[in-house]
């Protein structure tokens, strides 16, 4: 019997293995197991930025970020239309691919012992009188804790209740740009404002730039349905994004696209949990992605949750601090992400950045994950 079993090898699901290896299990028989359903690693649709406090939680399970070749960023570009405010960041981040991270994180799990399977998809994971974790292909688990970290993707038996789902349509694409508008865009990460939506461009490892955004499906529509119809129209109404693409290659064939993903979400820890079941990364919390810190909070909950299974505590407790710990910033950001998306809305967050551009400064301290506070609370935090 697997003694834990971790669904899903990325940011959450590698560093919850990561850390309770280190913290003793995955040695002398006491086992975990990752499941992972990818046989490599893949593009996934993120910002690719990490925080300080990502890149401190990645330190502290020993993988070593700037080995990984990433972007250092420092400064911020907010653009709508012609008009752009530029400050510096209030911390350092790096640039970075999923698809490097990821492998990284599940190369550092197996040096510490945790076995890793490639190429597993999890049917579904139920309870009767014990955790049971049913395979694709009939095979079944029976561990003592259940890690959930299958990120947007739901497992039967354990599906998020999200609520309300908003009508947005995510694309990521890498471009490599001319070397003039590399040099232009090195150390900044520029915010993109426009109708009925916003995006982002950051250089990442290797000097390839990631745009990733988001845009309701109606715009989509109105731009013939084509990511190519959808990149003329925005290009078009952003004069600074159509000169960073002027003469770039497109790295991938097409996008990554993503659909109705439960921004905002947070769970709320009920009767319905499943006993010893953690929930990491956006299984526990998605938060918006204009100012949102995803990758800071998946590894922050895989950090709680390590913390609270070394120390015997139930799931419970896990979920009630984490959604103590992030429930205010996915707040913050929700309302921030409702202005960048509309015309209104965003008139008064340019002008406000315009004058005073150290309120975006404060913008990314306001959604930041909080720093570690210790093992979680045994006791029961109002909800």
């Amino acid at each position: 019997m697997s003694e834990i079993v971790v669904v899903g090898g990325g940011l959450a699901g590698g560093a919850a293995a990561c850390g309770l290896a280190l913290g003793g299990f995955a040695a002398g028989g006491r086992a975990v197991t990752l499941l992972e359903r990818d046989r490599a690693p893949v593009h996934k649709i993120c910002g690719e930025f990490l925080s300080v406090e990502a890149q401190a939680s990645l330190a502290a399970i020993g993988l070593d970020v700037a080995a990984l070749g990433g972007h250092r960023i420092s400064r911020l570009r907010l653009v709508r239309g012609a008009g752009v405010v530029e400050v510096g960041l209030p911390f350092e981040g790096v640039g970075v691919t999923r698809r490097t991270l990821d492998a990284a994180l599940l190369e550092r799990a197996e040096s510490l012992g945790v076995t890793v399977r490639r190429g597993v998809a999890v049917r579904e994971v139920g309870f009767d009188g014990g955790l049971r974790v049913d395979l694709a292909g009939g095979a079944a688990l029976r561990p003592a804790i259940v890690v959930l970290a299958s990120g947007k993707h739901e497992v039967r038996g354990v599906r998020r209740r999200v609520g309300t789902v908003e009508d947005l349509i995510g694309f990521k694409m890498y471009f490599r740009l001319d070397a003039a508008q590399t040099a232009v865009l090195a150390r900044h990460i520029e915010l993109y404002l426009w109708q009925d939506g916003y995006g982002g461009l950051q250089l990442v490892e290797d000097g390839v730039a990631n745009l990733t955004l988001l845009i309701e499906r109606g715009r989509y529509r109105a731009a013939g349905g084509t990511w190519a119809g959808l990149l003329e129209a925005l290009r078009a109404s952003c004069g600074v994004l159509d000169a960073r693409l002027r003469g770039a290659v497109a790295v991938l064939d097409q996008p990554l696209t993503i659909f109705r993903v439960p921004y905002g979400f947070v769970h709320r820890p009920g009767g319905d949990d499943v006993p010893g079941l953690f929930r990491l990364g956006d299984q526990m919390a998605v938060i918006p992605s204009f100012t949102g810190d995803g990758m800071a909070i998946a590894l922050h909950s895989a950090s709680v949750a390590v913390t609270a299974i070394l120390a015997g505590e139930p799931a419970l407790a896990h979920h009630v601090r984490v959604r103590r710990d992030v429930r205010g910033q996915i707040a913050r950001a929700s309302v921030l992400a409702g202005m960048a998306r509309f015309g209104f809305g965003q008139a008064a967050l340019f002008q406000a950045a315009r004058l005073s551009p150290a309120l975006l400064r404060l913008a990314a301290q306001w959604t930041r994950v909080p720093p570690s506070r210790g093992p979680a609370a045994t006791r029961i935090l109002r909800i």
